[in-house]
């Protein structure tokens, strides 16, 4: 089995976070996007992980590391491929068209899941839905009597179905979708501008090919700071039963109320942390309110009241911020 990634987008909506940090790479309740999904994924599925290929922009030698790194906690390969012009969903997977060989998962990393059933590798194809109620915004399936799916639709602008697809694909032969997706692209046969996967996966369809689908328990998204937050909020309910608060925190005259993720070597005095807040390694809180909020890595914070808040890495705070979203290396000081 192999999983690939596409993660090529500079995260506009985002900023000012992805300014020095890919989306993707961006910590929720302690664990980066991308390795949260690569965890999920492997829970659902029933074989070893071969390879895991990761498609990306110019984003640095360590940030490949990094992502080299989250494969081998995987016991599977990592492979970087590059992604040098946003041409769409399709092309962005063709970016790494030696990975698409036997069983494959392509998996969007814009969008986290929460699922409990076991992926049917025996399929020719499985596409992982969530009902939505506004479905003209996405991609939506309809599908028979029987679960197999019978139609594409690319954000209907009247009502079809409600069943969005969530960015997330099984194909039990990833050499016909290599096919197709080179069809498009010699053809030069795009829709809105891009070369779009769901083109290729109707043209599969009607070549034969069966698609059933998948439906996740919740579906959340991580494409703007309120999302993330709302995410984290989420993942810190879900993974509550799991150990999330390191014992190597430093707590004076404080009270966390959980569920809360809170990092190794945190000092947090004369404090409320929590609910769902999220606290990275190394940061300093002091005198502070803060619930339903991320704070990342190496920060100090002092004085402030947070709630829907996302804070970056080595960041300063002396004072009040409420439902702010701060990137790295900044300072923020409170003036009466």
């Amino acid at each position: 089995m192999n999983i690939i990634i596409p993660m090529a987008g500079v995260g506009k909506r985002m900023r000012p976070h992805t300014l020095t940090v890919p989306k993707p790479l961006i910590s929720v309740a302690g664990k980066t996007i991308t390795e949260r999904l690569v965890e999920e994924i492997t829970k659902v599925i029933n074989e070893k992980v071969e390879q895991i290929a990761f498609v990306i922009g110019d984003f640095g030698d360590s940030v490949e590391k990094e992502l080299l790194e989250i494969a081998q906690k995987h016991d599977a390969k990592g492979k970087i491929y590059y992604q040098e012009e946003a041409l769409g969903t399709a092309h962005a997977v063709f970016c790494a068209e030696q990975a698409l060989e036997g069983k494959v998962i392509i998996a969007f990393a814009d969008t986290l899941f929460d699922a409990d059933f076991k992926l049917n590798e025996n399929n020719d194809g499985t596409v992982w839905v969530h009902r939505v109620e506004n479905p003209e915004s996405f991609g939506v399936v309809k599908t028979d009597e029987n679960g197999f799916i019978t139609e594409f639709i690319e954000k209907p602008q009247t009502f079809v179905s409600d069943q969005a697809i969530i960015g997330i694909y099984y194909f039990r032969e990833g050499n016909i979708l290599k096919k197709e997706i080179q069809y498009l692209l010699e053809n030069k046969i795009v829709e809105n501008g891009e070369y779009q996967i769901t083109n290729a996966l109707e043209n599969m369809k009607q070549k034969g090919v069966k698609f059933k689908t998948d439906k996740v328990n919740e579906w959340l998204d991580c494409g703007n700071k309120d999302a993330i937050v709302h995410t984290n909020k989420r993942i810190l309910s879900i993974k509550s039963n799991e150990r999330l608060i390191d014992p190597s925190i430093v707590l004076k005259n404080s009270t966390i109320i959980e569920p809360c993720y809170i990092g190794e070597n945190v000092s947090i005095e004369d404090s409320v942390v929590g609910p769902y807040a999220s606290i990275g390694n190394n940061t300093v809180i002091q005198r502070c309110l803060i619930k339903n909020s991320i704070i990342q890595k190496n920060s100090t914070l002092r004085f402030a009241i947070l709630d829907n808040a996302m804070i970056g890495n080595y960041v300063e705070i002396y004072g009040d911020v409420i439902e702010s979203s701060i990137g790295d290396y900044s300072v923020w000081k409170h003036r009466d």
